[in-house]
């Protein structure tokens, strides 16, 4: 293993008089550089961050679509245009030996732009390269000879091996530290590490003290049946449990004596007579263990490893002739490694939605899952009530009053059932009080809000939701001609609860949170506090929270700080353990004339006169 650590960092450092060299001009574009590619590892690691796509374009040709990727240095390698390349024609073709390769990219640097060197010296080049040109290398591999990521050891899971053979190998993992009250994975995983036609049977049963199963049993039975995989692929049989609320800190997973066996082609094969997997009971939520569990490694570990400069792309089954080849198969799924990005938050929870649901337990029996991979990996969330976005409707051109359009249907993320969708037009307005231009959200009538009884908004709208589907669709009727191509809507959705439901709302039925002040009138640069009343329940703990970026300040204790520029602002206030329970306040921020009050009129004991 190599250390392949760019820190620490230097820079120059100028002075008047400092005489510099090329040696001090690549000392500062080493420090940017090194800077950037050390940020690029530690904070998304190596993979593909979009594109790169692999497809066949005949028996002997592949695309490769643009795209860009981060190596384990930390390099961006950028393809800025999807490229058509013979097989033979790529780097590493002439000493594959087998008919399974892989395709990988790696960055490569090319000094472009000779130039004459000026003042040189007798025994220097007469001509030197004036840039370095950042590109792409494609090549091949044969699959087995590519460098394996480096993965250094973790605390997170302990595993212990059930059985071992020639063939076959099968580990049961949990996690070394579980949270009381919820539900964990316990994984049996077996790995064929030879190449010989043989099926495998195996069976185990393991006693849970802290945990129980959906059948509400403290001890699940583990194991497969006539199993045949092919040499490197994998099975992962999964088995969710509830961690019970115990005062224990501590706790075993024992395999009970005597209940293991392994068999392949009817042969029997050494299992472990018994064995135990001690687990840690903790209280803190799933995500705060992940998070403390990802943070631990520190920089020396994430500094040592493979110097792998390369990342694949897609896996290539070729077929070989006596002077020819044809690719056969492409395989990208299991061998793509992509990286997570912030800008990919949004449309990744939006996809998710089709796929994920909380789900009780023991409502449904633990499914086990069987699925042959080369690398697993899912995510749990939990349940919401409520859920909000924005959509659009488009128009048209030569929009008329009258005129009725449609959304398309549009996923809440609540799920199926009876589920309360409202919408608001969002508008923007010329408010001549504040002297700027508004962009409010009405729900409701808006026309209330004038003064001067001119019409203020563009359109009617009404809503239809699909319970079945999980879904909703908005119609909107034009009140008078528009000449916009789109209008823009933010939507609120609200899952009403059913059934054994009922049950976690009865705790909030008829509470609720109200401010003595809910509207106030205050002058830029000052600061109020937003009292708040509690309804029907005990004083609880509250958390203040601005709605929008660059509305002032609002602390702990719901003293609000107004920004220095005017404006309408909106704070969300919530008890801290039912977020259900909720409310908002107001703040109208804007430069007060002299003399002129709180409340915006004649200061106080004045009449006027």
């Amino acid at each position: 293993m190599n250390n392949n650590k760019l820190y620490p960092f230097e820079r120059n450092r100028y002075y008047p008089g400092k005489m510099l060299t090329s040696a001090d001009f690549q000392a500062e574009q080493n420090y940017h550089v090194n800077k950037s590619r050390f940020m690029n590892g530690l904070m998304y690691g190596s993979g593909i961050v979009c594109g790169l796509g692999v497809f066949s374009l005949d028996d002997q040709s592949v695309l490769i679509e643009s795209g860009a990727a981060i190596d384990g240095h930390g390099r961006e390698i950028i393809v800025d245009s999807s490229t058509v390349k013979k097989l033979s024609a790529i780097e590493g073709f002439d000493q594959l030996t087998g008919d399974l390769v892989r395709l990988c990219v790696r960055f490569k640097e090319q000094e472009i732009h000779n130039v004459y060197s000026v003042n040189r010296k007798e025994d220097e080049k007469e001509y030197e390269f004036n840039r370095i040109a950042e590109g792409y290398e494609l090549f091949l591999v044969d699959k087995g000879d590519e460098n394996s990521e480096y993965t250094p050891e973790t605390e997170f899971l302990t595993k212990e091996v059930l059985f071992k053979s020639e063939n076959y190998i099968g580990e049961v993992m949990i996690p070394a530290t579980v949270c009381k009250g919820k539900n964990v994975k316990i994984v049996l995983e077996i790995r064929k590490i030879s190449s010989a036609d043989v099926s495998l049977n195996c069976r185990g049963l393991l006693e849970m003290p802290a945990f129980v199963s959906a059948e509400g049993e403290h001890e699940i039975e583990i194991g497969v049946e006539n199993l045949s995989l092919t040499e490197g692929d994998s099975i992962k049989r999964e088995y969710w449990v509830h961690v019970q609320e115990t005062p224990a800190v501590v706790s075993e997973l024992i395999l009970r004596s005597g209940t293991a066996f392994a068999f392949e082609n009817d042969a029997a094969v050494n299992t472990s007579s018994n064995f135990s997997l001690r687990v840690m009971l903790t209280k803190i939520s799933p995500l705060e263990l992940v998070s403390n569990e990802t943070g631990k490694m520190n920089l020396e570990m994430r500094g040592i490893g493979l110097m792998d400069d390369s990342v694949p792309l897609a896996d290539l089954k070729i077929v070989r002739t006596s002077n020819n080849y044809l690719i056969d198969t492409i395989t990208e799924d299991t061998v793509k490694k992509y990286i997570m990005t912030a800008s990919q938050i949004l449309t990744r929870s939006q996809y998710l939605a089709f796929f994920e649901k909380e789900v009780d337990l023991a409502e449904h029996r633990i499914e086990k899952q069987e699925t042959v991979v080369a690398q697993t990996g899912g995510t749990r969330t939990e349940f919401s009530n409520i859920a909000t976005g924005t959509l659009e409707v488009p128009l048209g051109k030569n929009a008329r009053a009258g005129d009725i359009r449609y959304s398309g249907e549009i996923p809440h993320g609540l799920g199926n059932g009876n589920v309360y969708v409202d919408i608001g037009y969002t508008y923007v307005s010329d408010d001549p009080e504040m002297g700027v231009n508004q962009k409010c959200t009405f729900y409701g009538n808006p026309d209330l809000f004038s003064r001067k009884n001119e019409q203020m908004t563009d359109v009617e709208t009404a809503v239809k939701v699909l319970n079945e589907k999980g879904s909703f669709v908005v119609a909107v009727r034009l009140l008078r001609d528009v000449d916009y191509l789109t209008l823009t809507f933010r939507w609120v959705a609200i899952r009403f609860p059913s059934g054994d439901e009922m049950e976690l709302t009865e705790d909030y039925y008829d509470k609720s949170i109200s401010v003595a002040t809910p509207t106030v009138i205050m002058g830029t640069k000052e600061s109020h506090f937003f009292s708040v009343r509690f309804n029907n329940m005990k004083a609880t703990g509250i958390t203040y929270e601005l709605t929008s970026p660059g509305s002032g300040e609002i602390s702990s204790d719901g003293i609000y700080t107004a920004p220095a520029r005017e404006g309408v602002y909106e704070i969300r206030i919530y008890c801290t353990d039912m977020p259900v329970i909720c409310t908002y306040a107001y703040a109208i921020v804007r430069k007060k004339m002299i003399g002129e009050s709180e409340n915006g009129g004649i200061p106080a004991g004045d009449n006027g006169i």
